[in-house]
């Protein structure tokens, strides 16, 4: 029976993030897979996995911070702000001419820092129970609301003028829930010509990286980060006694809060088991989510 843990997988285009959890199921023999976080179908780059009973560690891991590799085309608008969708405009190529690289400079620092963003229609957004792109694909008119989203860098990193269009290699940090079709949508329509998406890869989420990542043909092989070193890496590691440790893994609370620098912790058992996710209450530690408890090697 394959062990509780995380699993980095490098997704390819052209399927979904649910296609990798079913490969991963199948390959590793459990039903019990879940991801952090949901690529498009186009998209490519980094899906986090949790496997068995590190799927709880998921939560702590799908608000992190990602970083996006990108490509924008200026000049062409389509329905889903990506190149999935169908082309609705077109813009002239003097208008093309006209956007100066200065001009695409000062559309980016407008959108960079703390906005807010309307996602694309077709975005996994729930509206009344459904999803908006399910609503959208329907024919109905979907209306969403602007949330509020960080955008801490966004890099152009090449440049390519066509006269019918202008490609921009971007890379993007960003919090969690910022939709880079919609970077793409908003700085065409600031520059007046449209824009969306050609491509897409996510590099990083929180403190994993794609570099370390599996393919899909080789999730079978692939190790595992255990709970341990995955939690530990996320929110930072605190040790605790064995004594402690089942007083957590029981519910109880334990003292030591003062030794809690951030505002969470991964409690560590003197077999370097994860015991949970621990957080400050006054002077104590409780437990916030205990890990199912695994027999000592």
């Amino acid at each position: 029976m394959v062990g509780a843990g995380i699993l980095l997988v490098d997704k390819p285009g052209g399927i979904t993030s649910h296609d990798v959890v079913a490969r991963a199921r199948r390959a590793l023999g459990t039903r019990k897979v879940g991801h952090a976080g949901t690529l498009d179908p186009m998209a490519t780059g980094l899906l986090v996995l949790g496997v068995e009973g590190a799927t709880r560690l998921l939560t702590y891991i799908v608000g992190a911070d990602k970083t996006y590799e990108a490509t924008i085309l200026l000049g062409v608008t389509t329905d889903s702000d990506d190149a999935d969708g169908a082309e609705t405009a077109r813009a002239d190529a003097a208008d093309l001419a006209a956007v100066t690289d200065e001009a695409i400079a000062a559309g980016i620092a407008d959108l960079t820092g703390d906005i807010a963003q309307v996602p694309s229609t077709v975005s996994a957004i729930k509206v009344q129970g459904r999803r908006a792109y399910d609503r959208a694909r329907a024919g109905e008119t979907v209306e969403l609301k602007a949330r509020h989203v960080t955008v801490s860098r966004f890099d152009v990193r090449g440049t390519r003028r066509e006269e019918t269009s202008i490609a921009l290699d971007v890379v993007v940090d960003c919090s969690s829930g910022t939709y880079i079709r919609a970077l793409a949508r908003d700085l065409g329509r600031a520059l007046g010509v449209g824009g969306h998406l050609t491509a897409l890869r996510r590099a990083r989420i929180g403190p994993f990286d794609v570099a370390s990542a599996a393919s899909v043909d080789d999730i079978a092989e692939s190790a595992l980060v255990t709970p341990a070193v995955a939690a530990a890496t996320v929110v930072g590691a605190l040790a605790v006694s064995g004594d402690d440790a089942r007083d957590l893994r029981h519910g109880k609370r334990i003292d030591g809060g003062g030794r809690l620098t951030g505002e969470r912790a991964a409690a560590i058992d003197p077999d370097g088991r994860l015991v949970g996710i621990v957080e400050r209450r006054g002077s104590q530690l409780k437990s916030v989510m205990n890990m199912p408890e695994e027999v000592a090697p």
